[in-house]
């Protein structure tokens, strides 16, 4: 009897093992990089035309904010000396004051400009998302999974054995993006780029071009502090 529930037992666990195995060989599985999908996005160049413009007028505000205070620090240094006790304490408390509020703009602005990112995000990521799932049911795939899981986290895939797997350029496609004809239209305005400079420096070679910096914002001297 022992023997007979042990077989039972036994024949049982490989059935499990089969299916599991079996189920596993019908599982359809594809990969895609969202954030890459989103670059190629008319409304994603729009978003970052629009945060580019907000955070120019940031910076913008915060360099005639550093401006004020170091202008009145300068004629703070220039004039302390010869001042009344009561008139230098007026114009210490000034200099402080404008010394918070340019911290309080700062932090403020930013946390605005990340919110205001997320706001325009959002909906783009909902397109995407129904843009995947139509994909995923129209081609059978039991999972897509995403290469990238975003700035500062760890991929949800660390390694794809096949281009054939990524199913970025239907996702693409669904949201009527022709990925050939974005590349296409970047290899264009790459050797336009090329031969514009190379007009410039009258076909000298192309020299590396180094990114654009944005002017740093210098956050205002220490405080004055009464002696």
């Amino acid at each position: 009897m022992k023997r007979t529930l042990t077989v039972a037992f036994l024949a049982i666990i490989a059935l499990v093992s089969f299916e599991s195995k079996a189920q596993q060989a019908t599982n359809k599985i594809g990969w895609t990089n969202v954030d890459y999908v989103m670059t190629l996005l008319p409304d994603y160049k729009k978003i970052e035309n629009e945060l580019t413009i907000q955070q120019q007028q940031i910076e913008k505000a915060m360099q005639e904010k550093s401006k004020e205070f170091e202008d009145k620090y300068k004629a703070y240094q220039q004039n302390a000396a010869k001042w009344s006790e009561i008139i230098r304490a007026d114009k210490e408390k000034e200099l402080n004051r404008l010394q918070t509020d340019f911290q309080d703009f700062q932090r403020n602005s930013q946390e605005s400009l990340q919110k205001k990112q997320q706001q325009l995000l959002q909906p783009v990521m909902v397109k995407i998302q129904g843009a995947i799932d139509a994909v995923g049911k129209e081609n059978g795939y039991t999972y897509i999974f995403n290469m990238d899981a975003g700035a500062n986290t760890t991929p949800i895939i660390l390694f794809a054995g096949s281009e054939e797997l990524n199913v970025s350029n239907l996702i693409l496609k669904k949201l009527g993006v022709d990925p050939a004809e974005v590349e296409k239209q970047q290899k264009a305005a790459a050797e336009a780029a090329v031969q514009q400079l190379q007009q410039k420096t009258g076909g000298a070679t192309t020299p590396a071009t180094q990114p654009a910096t944005k002017p740093a914002t210098q956050t205002p001297a220490n405080p004055v502090k009464k002696n």
